[in-house]
Parts: C-alpha cells; structure tokens; sequence
C-alpha cells in the first residue's frame, strides 16, 4: 500500500522513524526496536539512510522487516549526495524488486572530501524525485523546512525549489523538526499560497536530554522557544525528569496540531520505543477523535 493513499484517510495518522545501526552486528537490536514500535500500531514506519553507502545497505533490510515480517508500511530513505548514479539507481532497483512501494527523497548531507556537484551524482532532491519515477510506481515523499532550509538565504527561494521539488512528483512533504507550532501555520500558510497542495506531515522530535538538543541545533539550526529553554534550563541536568518534560513538551504540541485540524504526524522518535510509547499512551483518547 501508498503511503499517499492512508493519508487520503479522514482520520488521525501517526507515524514513527528508525534509523539503521553504525554496522551489521547491530541490525539484531534495531529489529527489536521496530518490532516494539509496530505494536503501537503506527500508520508508518520510517527507515532513514546511512551515509556514504556504509549502512544504507541496511534501510531495505530493516523496511523490508517492517513491511513483511510486521505488516506495516514502511518508508525507505534515499540520498543522492553521497553515492553516484549508478549507485542510486541500484538502491531504487533494489528497493523495487524487494517491493517496498514507499521512497523519502533526500539530497543528504555533502559527504566531506567529496566533489560536490559532479557529474556523476544528483545535485538536487528534484532529481532524485524525477529519477526514481522512471523505476516504476513508487509513491515518493519529500522533505520540506518550515524555517528554512540552510542552504538557501530567503524564504521565498526555499519554498520555489519545494514546488519545483514537488512538481517533479513528490506526492507528501514531511517538514524538518520544529518546536513552536507557530511556525508550521505560517509555513503551511505560505506553501499553500504557492500552490503547494500535497499532504505535509508535521515533524515532531521529542527532546528528552540536554545533549540531544544540542545535536540537535548543530544539525538543523531550529530555534527553541523560550518555553522549551526554561524547560532545558529547570530539568536538563536531572535526566529522568528531563526525559518525562520533553515527551510532555512532544504530547503538547501533537495535541495542538490535532486540534488545529493536523490529521497526519510523522514523530522522530528515532530508535527509542519507549518514548514513542509514552506519547502514544499520552494520546491513547486524544486519538480516538
């Protein structure tokens, strides 16, 4: 099934991302967290890319798991930065022949000491998106940055190259992490006024330690509001009970999505399945709406 066609469902998605293991003795572990996920009953299940074709080896295995061996959708990551195009195409060929209907296309991260662009790699998320369209049926999600993307200087050049990303044939977005809700309404706002129509899944992570907020701000510049800093400032050094804070935080702002008329949530619980616990828990009633 299309990822695309559940979320035409009138009614409340949630969906949780997992990321594959440093090297293949871990991928054991990383089942064992899907399968404690998939009991939370999500819409999807996201499977993230490793860098530099070192554990991207590892996303079908663990989308395949998810889909086959659990019967959940599964979303396989797919960057184009930091593997050649030949190599791309044989993760998509791969991906096809293991049927996984589901691709997020991502530029990725400049891997250093690569020549970046050349001739042989994918410059742009667009495309990747054209690319993968020539393999056959695939539904494609794309990513979008309600507070810009960091490699664009204005506003108003992020959101041209989303509909030029989008255009190419991107058939959902789900946005980077924010932590002010504010922010996703003016976003929705704006893409929408461009003529951007597609579902967007807003993208929740839950900050349960002062060291993941620090990573990360160093990966996605977000800003923190006040509210969440003094949160960081009263808790962060006592770690259970910054742990339980920032799954509230998470909890209050689905909570504010859902009764603002946001259907679908993509959270980042990554390979934590007791956070993604907590916050279904939290939700138990909520999403029965």
């Amino acid at each position: 099934m299309k990822i695309i066609d559940r979320l035409k469902e009138d009614k409340i998605h949630i969906s949780f991302e997992v990321f594959p293991p440093k090297t293949d003795e871990g991928i054991e572990k990383v089942f064992a967290t899907t399968d404690e996920i998939a009991k939370l009953h999500p819409s999807f299940i996201s499977v993230t890319y490793g860098a530099g074709g070192g554990t991207s080896k590892n996303t079908a295995r663990i989308a395949s798991h998810i889909k086959d061996d659990l019967h959940v959708l599964s979303l396989a990551h797919l960057t184009c930065a930091s593997s050649t195009k030949d190599e791309v195409r044989e993760v998509i060929r791969n991906l096809k022949s293991l049927g996984i209907e589901n691709i997020l296309a991502l530029r990725g991260d400049i891997p250093s000491g690569v020549s970046f662009p050349d001739a042989d790699r994918f410059r742009y998320a667009y495309e990747l998106v054209g690319e993968i369209k020539k393999y056959g049926d695939f539904c494609i999600g794309g990513a979008c940055y309600p507070e810009g993307h960091v490699d664009n200087e204005h506003k108003e050049d992020d959101i041209r190259y989303l509909k030029q990303k989008v255009d190419a044939g991107v058939d959902f977005l789900t946005t980077q992490m924010f932590f002010d809700n504010d922010i996703h309404y003016n976003f929705l706002y704006r893409i929408r006024e461009a003529g951007i129509t597609v579902p967007v899944l807003p993208g929740i992570m839950p900050i349960t330690s002062a060291s993941q907020m620090k990573k990360s701000l160093e990966l996605s510049g977000t800003v923190f509001p006040r509210r969440f800093l003094a949160i960081l400032d009263r808790f962060g050094s006592t770690p259970a009970a910054m742990r339980q804070a920032g799954i509230a935080y998470a909890t209050d702002q689905i909570i504010d999505l859902l009764a603002n008329g946001v259907k679908n949530i993509h959270i980042y619980s990554m390979n934590k399945p007791d956070v993604a616990a907590a916050i279904m828990k939290n939700l138990s009633e909520i999403i029965k709406c």
